[in-house]
C-alpha cells in the first residue's frame, strides 16, 4: 500500500472484458441486441399491465414493477459498458462510479424484496384464496412496494457510507465492466476490512433473508397444493408460480454466487460473466418468461396487437 502513488484518484478505468478488437465488437453487438430486447420486452410488459384492465391485479402490479426495475438496473450499467467498447480511455469519473454503484445495488436489492413480496402474493392467492382480495388490496400492494424500496435503501446504506470516504490514491483500474463493490474496494489505499464485512453482511442478510421468505411461502404453497384432490387442480395451481420460480432461480443463483460465497483467489473474471447473466441476460428473458408461460399476458398481447393493427389498417384505408 505504501508504494502507491499518493495522488488522489479523480477517475477510474473500466477494463471490461479485455478482448481483441474483433471479439470486443462481437460482444458489443450481442450486448446491444440483448439490451434493446430487454428494454422493449420489459416496457411492453409495463404498458400491457397499465393499459389492460384484465391485468389490474396485485400479481401483475408487481410484475410491472419488476419489469421497471429490470429497465433501470440494465440502464445503470449497460450504456456505459457499450460506450466503453469504442472508448480509448474507458474512463468513468470518481463521482459517477460511486453513483453507478449505489443505484445498481439499490435497484438490485429492491428487486429481491419484490421477488419475496411476489412469493407472498402467490402464498395468499393459493393458501387463502377467499381472503385474497381483502388482504392484497391496493393499499397493501403500495405499502409492500414502498417497503421494498425502503428496505433496499436501508440495506445498501451502511456499505455506501463506509465506502464513500475511503481514500483512493492509485492505481485506478477496475477489473470489471462497471463499478462493482469488490473490485472498487481493491483499489482503496487503506484498511478495507470493515467495508468488506459490511458488504458481505448486507449481501448475506438481503439475499438469504429474502430467499428464506420466498422458501417459506413456497413450502406452504406446496403443502396446500398437494392437498388438492385432482391432478388437474394441482397443475393449475402450480402453473401460476412457474414464471416467478424461474426468475427467482436465475436471480438468486447468480447473485449468491457473486456476492455471498467466500472470496478465494482472483474470482473477478468469473464474476464478470455471472454479472452478465444477472444484469443483461435475465432482464432480457424476464418478459419472455412471464408472457410465454402466462395465458392472460398472451391474451392481452394478442388483443393489443390486433387492436392497434386494425386501427392502422383503418387509417391507411381512409387515406
Amino acid at each position: 500500500m505504501d508504494h502507491r502513488n499518493k495522488t488522489k484518484v479523480t477517475e477510474f478505468i473500466l477494463q471490461g472484458f479485455q478482448n481483441d478488437k474483433e471479439v470486443e465488437f462481437l460482444l458489443f453487438c450481442v450486448f446491444l441486441l440483448m439490451y434493446m430486447m430487454s428494454l422493449i420486452g420489459n416496457t411492453m410488459i409495463i404498458l400491457l399491465v397499465c393499459c389492460d384492465y384484465h391485468l389490474h391485479s396485485p400479481m401483475y402490479f408487481f410484475v410491472a414493477n419488476l419489469s421497471f426495475l429490470e429497465v433501470t438496473i440494465t440502464s445503470t450499467v449497460v450504456p456505459k459498458m457499450l460506450a466503453n467498447s469504442f472508448s480509448l480511455t474507458k474512463a468513468i469519473s470518481f463521482e459517477s462510479c460511486l453513483i453507478q454503484s449505489f443505484f445498481y445495488f439499490l435497484l438490485g436489492s429492491t428487486e429481491f424484496f419484490i421477488l419475496a413480496v411476489m412469493s407472498f402474493d402467490r402464498y395468499i392467492a393459493i393458501c387463502h384464496p377467499l381472503r385474497y382480495t381483502i388482504i392484497m388490496n391496493k393499499q397493501m400492494c403500495i405499502m409492500l412496494l414502498l417497503g421494498s424500496y425502503v428496505g433496499a435503501f436501508v440495506s445498501v446504506l451502511p456499505s455506501s457510507i463506509l465506502t464513500a470516504p475511503l481514500p483512493f490514491c492509485g492505481p485506478n483500474v477496475i477489473n470489471h465492466f462497471f463499478c462493482d463493490s469488490a473490485p472498487v474496494l481493491m483499489l482503496v489505499c487503506a484498511d478495507i476490512s470493515l467495508a468488506e464485512l459490511a458488504d458481505f453482511i448486507s449481501s448475506a442478510v438481503l439475499l438469504l433473508g429474502s430467499l428464506l421468505l420466498t422458501g417459506v411461502s413456497y413450502t406452504y404453497i406446496v403443502i396446500t397444493v398437494l392437498k388438492i384432490p385432482s391432478v388437474q387442480g394441482q397443475q393449475k395451481a402450480f402453473s401460476t408460480c412457474i414464471s416467478h420460480l424461474t426468475v427467482v432461480t436465475l436471480y438468486y443463483g447468480s447473485s449468491i454466487f457473486i456476492y455471498v460465497r467466500p472470496k478465494k483467489g482472483n474470482v473477478t473474471d468469473v464474476n464478470k460473466f455471472a454479472t452478465v447473466l444477472n444484469t443483461i441476460v435475465t432482464p432480457m428473458l424476464n418478459p419472455f418468461i412471464y408472457s410465454l408461460r402466462n395465458e392472460k399476458v398472451k391474451e392481452s398481447l394478442r388483443y393489443t396487437i390486433s387492436k392497434y393493427a386494425s386501427i392502422l389498417v383503418n387509417l391507411s384505408f381512409h387515406k
